[in-house]
């Protein structure tokens, strides 16, 4: 018995030393890999900004690459994870990116900058989707992030209306799959007396608050991160939100994946001062309105038909109030591909007459997971 002990023993210090091993020229790639990226850096500026060498479309490449050659046991999830986390590193040696995001912290908005950022960021929480856009139009941050919809409930309608008047572009594009949790300081969700969150993530649950908490006050309020602060401070609160703010607020994550949907999800946009180049892999977001003097039933096929002529496919579209008349609208489009593409430019240009108002409001990479 003793000698099989001791052999297993001696193959686990083996496998330990292989693992060291490995973790050291791990660690050494790494900063390889980072001394690369600075020289990049100063090779564009002297100054070595960080925002002078932050490419969305050459993360892009990397991280398709990351995918294609994965081959296991780790997910393409955790390996996009690790490298976008390296990149973020990396990117932040003179200075970090700064980030602003509908706030306050603790939001899934800030859980979608740091999947598509990494968290080696400066977060720049905001109050109001209008905020962030101004701040990042004063530069005092680099680029915004914001929501634009939920897969259950839809267009997030001021962040479109920013658009109107904003002169920033769409950098990029983040789906961030959202799961609710119920947290609180109780350890027993038996002493909860009421649940603090937002009324959607309040909607989003509402058949398991329904089945298993049924007796307790729903306590609608401007975000889960004021929820989450909620529960901290008060006896008998509870509230709904995610891992990240059960670690900023200290709270316990009583019961997980409350939401009553499996694939519910929301999009987020980034939002930043200047174009992107292609990725090969792209989305481009137009905003549009019709001349005044088209009139009729053929108004939106007008519009419409330019990019089927060119096979350009429309992933989306929505319309909102163009607040200079009643029943004036104003059209945001999704479609597959660059605005550099040679169908995309010839279906804008086709635009052009029957257009009052015909913008470009960005071209960027596809979000891949």
């Amino acid at each position: 018995m003793k000698k099989k002990d001791n052999r297993k023993s001696g193959e686990l210090e083996t496998i330990r030393k292989n693992i060291d091993s490995i973790d050291e020229k791990i660690q050494l790639l790494i900063n390889d890999r980072a001394r690369l990226a600075k020289e990049i850096g100063l090779t564009k500026n002297k100054k070595g900004s960080s925002t002078d060498f932050y490419k969305p479309e050459r993360e892009s490449d990397v991280i398709k690459s990351v995918i294609h050659r994965n081959d296991g046991p780790l997910s393409n999830d955790e390996m996009v994870r690790l490298f976008r986390e390296i990149m973020s590193a990396c990117l932040a040696q003179q200075e970090p990116l700064k980030i602003g995001f509908l706030g306050p912290e603790g939001t899934f908005t800030q859980s979608a900058v740091f999947k598509h950022f990494g968290h080696s960021v400066k977060g720049l929480p905001f109050g109001l989707i209008d905020e962030v856009f101004q701040e990042v139009e004063a530069q005092t941050a680099d680029f915004g992030v914001v929501p634009i919809e939920n897969s259950t409930e839809g267009t997030v309608n001021n962040t479109l209306d920013m658009f109107v008047t904003s002169p920033l572009k769409i950098c990029g594009e983040i789906e961030l799959k959202i799961e609710h949790h119920l947290l609180g300081k109780m350890k027993d969700i038996r002493k909860i007396h009421r649940i603090c969150a937002h009324e959607q993530a309040l909607a989003q649950c509402r058949s398991w608050v329904r089945e298993y908490l049924s007796h307790v006050e729903l306590v609608s309020v401007s975000s889960n991160a004021i929820g989450a602060r909620r529960a901290r401070d008060e006896d008998g609160t509870a509230s709904i939100g995610s891992d990240i703010a059960a670690d900023i607020y200290g709270l316990n994550v009583l019961t997980k994946n409350i939401e009553d949907r499996s694939d519910n999800a929301t999009r987020f946009l980034v939002v930043g001062r200047n174009i992107i180049s292609s990725s090969g892999n792209d989305k481009t977001t137009i905003l549009l309105s019709t001349n005044d003097t088209k009139t009729g039933s053929g108004v939106l096929y007008s519009i419409l038909e330019p990019f089927s002529k060119n096979n350009i496919n429309i992933t989306r579209i929505e319309s909102r109030p163009s607040h200079k008349k009643n029943w004036d609208y104003i059209f945001f489009l999704d479609l597959d591909g660059h605005a550099s593409d040679d169908n995309i430019v010839s279906a804008l240009k086709s635009l052009e007459s029957e257009c009052s108002l015909l913008r470009v409001l960005g071209s960027y990479p596809k979000a891949l997971n």
